[in-house]
């Protein structure tokens, strides 16, 4: 469409076209995507030969010293006056050697199988009484490997640096340019002073994000469950089994299974729909008629709104679940009272009604942290703008249209992105209100899989993998995992399309 037939467009006609094309733009980014993918592999693959031609180039080329760092790490640093880095380099060898013989391949051989024997009960005669022994410990066995593994590949990065190190310094010596430990720590100081203050996040990232994903990734290929529990018995894996068992078979179970998660997956996505974007706007409009000039006691209703926020989020649910309850609910109590209704309404055991009334106390919860937000950014926009705005005879919603939602939407569109797949997790609203109720009902006659035990019909991903895991009986932690898995793939595909279609990404530079 050219400029000329969009402009020919009514205003309605013109925002449905927008938000058309907006979301005809994600299957296209999808493909963009994709199109991409054998061309990063293809420049991965260029960057992966090159460790190896300097390895060889090191080897080939390189002095006595040189060589003698393939064995001994940080060798050719510390004879060049590296001191310090060879050193440390060497400790951590030591370290990973000492780690790796002694605990590390232990964990690697019993990976295979996770384990031969989990528990023995050996006699012992004096006093005459029988002791239990535990082995092999299938959970701690993964766990373990998984950190040996990440370990081994810091390892081997270490060892390359040191050879690729080595090498520049001997070349370096070659044309009459020493190196010294002043050298080495001044560098850290100044240019690579970056790496010093990442460290530490990027340890805490590795060790309660990255670690735990990859053990709930492999736990999807087990059979681990509370029948399973370690260290008493070990699990085993069962490669795609658990994937089939939920999504895949022609049984019964699985056809129930995959009909209950498309229903949850919808109600999810809805559910950070509306939680996202109703406490986006209506915060935004509440900030708007606050800063009004006309507007009275600015501080006042700032305050009342933000000691909302004050009270503990899970005291104000539990609170709200109370006041809806069907048998003795405020609510249902005052709407006897004032003659509107005979009988009790299930506010919280009736569907829809049960979505309805979450999303909507939603709003009550989320406006006060948007209102917030939007003031700042609402203070900031230029008085000029609105000023020349009215001159040429805008209205106050063209001014809105034009001047308030684009700005509002470039600033706050990453913590726009980030709360819609907040919402897909929000486990407190859902459970804390309705503990995902109603549940779901079957035909009589028909054996509900242990996965849809207690499953409600608000429930979102994070809530159902919750009672898999740790209400259900027996707890299923395998397919809990797939599901985290299946929750894992469902935001980080949201996150990379919308942040990577949104203008505070495409027009970051064009916007002023």
């Amino acid at each position: 469409m050219t400029k000329v037939e969009f402009l020919s467009m009514s205003k309605p006609l013109r925002i449905l076209y927008k938000i058309g094309s907006f979301f005809k733009s994600i299957p296209l980014g999808i493909w963009g995507f994709f199109k991409k993918i054998p061309f990063v592999i293809l420049k991965l693959l260029r960057k992966m030969t090159v460790p190896f031609i300097t390895l060889k180039d090191a080897l080939i080329f390189g002095d006595w010293k040189v060589r003698l760092s393939f064995l001994f790490c940080g060798f050719g640093e510390f004879t060049r006056k590296q001191v310090i880095r060879g050193v440390l380099v060497f400790l951590m060898q030591i370290v990973f050697t000492l780690y790796f013989s002694f605990f590390g391949v232990k964990m690697l051989v019993n990976l295979g199988d996770l384990g031969y024997i989990s528990s023995a009960t050996i006699p012992i005669s004096n006093p005459p009484f029988t002791r239990n022994f535990y082995l092999d410990n299938s959970l701690l066995i993964l766990l373990y490997s998984i950190v040996t593994i990440l370990f081994a590949l810091i390892m081997i990065y270490l060892w390359y640096n040191s050879i690729k190190n080595s090498y520049i310094l001997y070349k370096n010596e070659q044309i009459g340019k020493e190196a010294s430990d002043k050298e080495y720590l001044e560098s850290y100081v100044g240019k690579k002073y970056q790496n010093i203050l990442l460290s530490l996040p990027m340890i805490g990232l590795v060790i309660f994000t990255v670690i735990p994903m990859i053990f709930m990734i492999l736990i999807g290929f087990t059979n681990y469950s509370s029948e399973r529990l370690t260290p008493v018995k070990l699990f085993d894996w069962v490669g795609l089994q658990t994937y089939a068992n939920l999504f895949a078979s022609k049984t019964t179970n699985s056809a129930l299974i995959v009909q209950s998660f498309l229903h949850v997956i919808t109600w999810t996505l809805i559910w950070a729909f509306f939680a996202t974007f109703t406490n986006y706007f209506l915060g935004m409009i509440v900030a708007m008629l606050i800063n009004k000039k006309t507007i009275k006691l600015k501080k006042l209703w700032r305050t009342i709104l933000v000691t909302t926020i004050a009270v503990p989020q899970f005291v104000s649910l539990l609170l709200i679940s109370r006041m809806f309850d069907k048998s003795y609910g405020v609510v249902n109590e005052l709407l006897k009272s004032l003659g509107l209704i005979t009988k009790s309404i299930g506010f919280l055991e009736t569907f829809p009604i049960t979505n309805i009334v979450i999303i909507c106390v939603n709003i009550w919860i989320g406006i006060p942290y948007t209102m917030l937000i939007c003031t700042g950014i609402l203070m900031n926009i230029p008085e000029d703008l609105y000023e020349s705005a009215k001159i040429d005879g805008a209205s106050p919603f063209k001014m809105y249209m034009k001047i308030t939602l684009p700005y509002m939407l470039f600033i706050t569109g990453p913590y726009l992105i980030s709360q819609f797949v907040g919402n897909i997790n929000n486990f407190n609203v859902i459970y804390l209100l309705s503990k995902g109720g109603p549940n779901f009902t079957f035909r009589p006659g028909i054996t509900v899989p242990t996965q849809l035990t207690g499953l409600g019909r608000s429930d979102l991903l994070i809530t159902w993998i919750y009672k898999m895991t740790i209400t259900n009986n027996p707890k299923d932690y395998a397919s809990g995992s797939v599901m985290g898995i299946c929750v894992f793939v469902i935001v980080a595909f949201l996150s990379l399309i919308l942040y990577n279609r949104s203008n505070a990404v495409k027009n970051e530079e064009d916007f002023q």
